[in-house]
């Protein structure tokens, strides 16, 4: 299984529009971006995009335009869907995988297009092209939204999607034993933001489930760019 982070940025991305912070200014200056988050799966020859960003054209072309052969939706925040119209008159549009609440309503926003519809779940596993993908709830009010588990032989990813430090038990709990840990960490340690976690409640919680790695995802433009452990777009992570 390898995975690439199509993107690491936030509902804005970096560099936003109109700002000249630190972090914009060198983003602008050498070209540096973070595309809204997404992640790339391939397996066994097939590719899964986990969410469909509004920058999924742009995703797609930098890394050799491959045919998307399914995709996984989180929740229905336009950041992590509404890219999924990038599909129309490029390839057959691909099934779709999410939790029921998530899949109605983001397939609503899609009702021109025709695509099949896979129901998931919470914690109930479903094989994709080899890879078991388990969704567990996480906590990103209001909108209902899911975490997912990815195993492929004796290999353990997880990407928390969009949450707050407030994850279930149960979906910690899955979360044991990792090799890869992709978490949200939208703000630097100082800010707080009660739908996401901020750099350090990322990073608290890695040390709490102690995978063998972990990157941060999902980030603002006020994350600077040389923190540890910050995932950055085209980063690519390969597992028997």
């Amino acid at each position: 299984m390898k995975i690439t982070l199509l993107g690491t940025g936030d509902a804005i991305g970096t560099p936003r529009i109109g700002c000249s912070c630190p972090q914009c200014s060198r983003a602008k200056e050498t070209g540096m971006m973070r595309l809204r988050t997404s992640l790339l799966l391939e397996n066994e020859g097939r590719y899964i995009l986990i969410d469909s960003s509004p920058d999924l054209r742009q995703q797609l072309l930098l890394h050799g335009s491959p045919h998307i052969d399914a995709v996984i939706w989180t929740h229905g925040h336009y950041d992590h869907f509404i890219g999924f119209g990038e599909f129309y008159r490029v390839q057959n549009i691909p099934p779709v995988f999410a939790a029921p609440p998530v899949l109605n309503y983001c397939a609503e926003a899609f009702r021109f297009l025709s695509f099949e519809k896979g129901p998931i779940e919470p914690y109930a596993p479903v094989e994709i092209f080899g890879i078991t993908i388990t969704p567990f709830i996480v906590k990103h009010p209001s909108a209902f939204t899911c975490g997912m588990l990815l195993e492929t032989g004796e290999s353990r990813v997880a990407y928390t999607s969009d949450t707050n430090s407030n994850i279930p038990e149960e979906s910690l709990n899955l979360l044991k034993g990792l090799d890869l840990l992709l978490l949200d960490a939208l703000v630097p340690s100082a800010f707080s933001i009660h739908k996401h976690m901020n750099y350090l409640d990322a990073c608290n919680l890695a040390e709490k489930l102690a995978p063998k790695d972990f990157r941060c995802v999902h980030m603002s433009h006020h994350i600077p760019w040389d923190l540890p452990h910050t995932g950055r777009d085209g980063d690519t992570f390969c597992f028997p």
